[in-house]
């Protein structure tokens, strides 16, 4: 037995089968490769779904956590500690929003903006309790708590999972008409991705979040913007709404802030939004913790000093017109923003797995999503020059 299948046949014995990840076992990571127990080097095409925007253990990131682990690690909110307004600061000066609130997890991020946007319908819109409802897109993806299951489409997300929170109502995504017509007296809010990344990466058409925009602001309806995978640069802007200057009302943000070294997640809004939350309506322990902060600083450092919204700009748009030459007998679509790129294969050609096992041969890392499109999302650190030779492999294994 390789040194491989016993980690697999480990991790399968006593782990629960939620998952079911391409057979390769990782043991070390720098900039955007990692390397497998067997030693053979990959270049990582997927970054932890947006998490590693900033490549593998960036050595300000990494410095950043060794530094704070050797003064101070977890206070809990019940105390103050001297790292996490800092930190609250610098992500309202990155973002442009005047108040944060830190949590952990991109799923936590999603709860606090419903929270959010419930608590600001009664409280400033004049909702009558219990009666707000968000609306939704079919085929999201924003997270696997029981809530935010229950107004997924995807029967895999949640079979089996209910009762479901009431109060959402579901319409289809990159349809500002249907959005406009399901608005009522109790709407809170319309909650929605930039880009649809888990379901394959959908990108909407242009002046779709700007015309969301004009309609949550018309019928006081807050826009509430998932930015968890999207945000921190990875589509060649800090955050994607900035494309067609479609500020959100609240934003949730996640993954890359915690530099792929710890997870840090929160929401960003406005104070006339974020004053609706008072002591005791709200919290977390670890939220705003000590590492959390440092290493959030330390990530938004690395983004702001490295311009790695420019570099996923110009690197992902050249990325993607390399792919776009493939022939569509095989190719159905390339699509993408900066360098979330998602490749959709014809019918004929087959599922997407099958070539994801092959590129992993081949020294690519990527994932299959919805059956038949791959996405790439390589660290935005990715020199052209390896990408250039990723598109080359890309091509190869995809149009054999």
């Amino acid at each position: 037995m390789s040194l491989t299948d016993e980690f697999i046949r480990t991790d399968e014995t006593f782990g629960a089968h939620n998952y079911h990840p391409l057979s390769v076992v990782l043991s070390r990571a720098e900039g955007p490769w990692v390397w497998d127990v067997e030693g053979k080097r990959y270049l990582d095409c997927l970054s932890a779904y947006s998490a590693v925007n900033q490549g593998h253990r960036h050595p300000r990131i990494v410095q950043a956590l060794k530094d704070q682990l050797d003064r101070l690690d977890l206070t809990s909110r019940a105390f103050h500690n001297d790292v996490m307004g800092a930190f609250l600061r610098k992500l309202c000066d990155y973002t442009g929003f005047s108040s944060a609130l830190p949590m952990n997890t991109g799923a936590e991020a999603v709860e606090t903006g419903i929270k959010a946007a419930r608590r600001w319908a009664y409280r400033k819109k004049g909702v009558k309790k219990d009666q707000a409802e968000i609306i939704v897109c079919s085929n999201n993806f924003h997270g696997r708590t029981t809530t935010i299951v229950g107004f997924s489409t995807d029967p895999d997300a949640n079979e089996d999972y209910g009762p479901f929170t009431p109060g959402f109502k579901i319409i289809p995504f990159n349809d500002a008409a249907a959005l406009e017509g399901a608005i009522t007296e109790n709407t809170a809010a319309f909650m929605v991705e930039p880009i649809q990344g888990e379901a394959g990466v959908i990108v909407p058409d242009k002046g779709y979040l700007k015309e969301v925009r004009r309609i949550c602001t018309k019928n006081d309806v807050l826009f509430v913007l998932d930015e968890v995978q999207t945000g921190f640069c990875r589509t060649g802007k800090r955050f994607c709404w900035m494309h067609e200057d479609a500020r959100p009302d609240i934003m949730q943000v996640g993954k890359a802030l915690g530099g792929g070294v710890y997870p840090v997640s929160g929401i960003v809004a406005d104070r006339s939004i974020m004053d609706v939350f008072t002591p005791g309506s709200h919290g977390s322990t670890f939220g705003g913790n000590p590492l959390a902060s440092a290493v959030g600083i330390a990530a938004l450092s690395v983004l702001e000093d490295e311009r790695l919204d420019e570099k996923a700009a110009e690197n992902g748009k050249h990325f993607m017109e390399t792919l776009s030459h493939m022939p569509q007998q095989r190719i159905k679509e390339v699509r993408g923003k900066g360098l979330l790129v998602g490749v959709e294969l014809q019918v004929s050609a087959g599922k997407a797995r099958p070539y994801c096992l092959k590129l992993k041969e081949e020294g690519i890392l990527a994932k299959d999503t919805h059956a038949q499109t791959i996405r790439f999302a390589p660290p935005l650190i990715t020199e052209m020059t390896v990408l250039r030779q990723a598109a080359g492999t890309i091509m190869k294994v995809l149009v054999p």
